[in-house]
């Protein structure tokens, strides 16, 4: 199974977050994502045999307590790219509220999933939301255009729980489920 653990967007925000993608629609080169699937990912897990999710989920659990957050809001504007505006990957919607929750979050989550032998991350955790990923860098220059001068504030939510999510991949792009929510408490 193709997992990773996120904090998922509530329904209301998918409309704003199609609103702020349509501002890219002339942009070639990028790939939307579904913005009825909007979320954060807190720790991609990657491929992950059956047997391994008892201790996933233990731990996970663990990490939710390690890290004593609280329900939260989070607010979510801003634009940004991975990795740098001279090389796009990735087109992002940033959090301008909520960060250090998420931050604790993901910290205490590296920790307890590292621990049992899941890859550590390779780069700086940076609470976002995919908004797009670049193919080609046809539209560049209108990406870089816009992330330099908007910043959209989409909404805001109250982060309750993380999710431990599956990843199906279709022709049609990836179908995500839940398998389990660890609450915050």
């Amino acid at each position: 199974m193709r997992l990773f653990v996120s904090v998922d967007l509530p329904d209301d925000l998918a409309e704003p977050v199609a609103d702020l993608q349509a501002e890219f629609a002339d942009a070639s080169g990028l790939n939307f994502t579904d913005p009825e699937q909007a979320h954060l990912t807190m720790k991609f897990l990657g491929e992950v045999d059956e047997d391994r999710l008892p201790p996933l989920r233990g731990e996970l659990e663990a990490a939710v307590d390690d890290a004593d957050v609280e329900p939260f809001i989070a607010r979510f504007g801003g634009l940004g790219v991975f990795p740098s505006l001279d090389y796009i990957s990735v087109v992002w919607l940033g959090v301008e509220r909520g960060g250090a929750e998420l931050t604790r979050l993901h910290e205490a989550i590296e920790a307890r999933t590292t621990a049992i032998g899941f890859e550590p991350e390779s780069h700086e955790f940076t609470p976002h939301v995919t908004l797009a990923r670049m193919e080609h860098a046809g539209g560049k220059d209108l990406v870089q255009e816009l992330v330099r001068e908007r910043d959209p504030t989409v909404g805001e939510m109250t982060v309750e729980e993380v999710r431990l999510t599956e990843s199906t991949l279709t022709d049609e792009g990836p179908v995500y489920s839940t398998l389990e929510s660890f609450p915050l408490e």
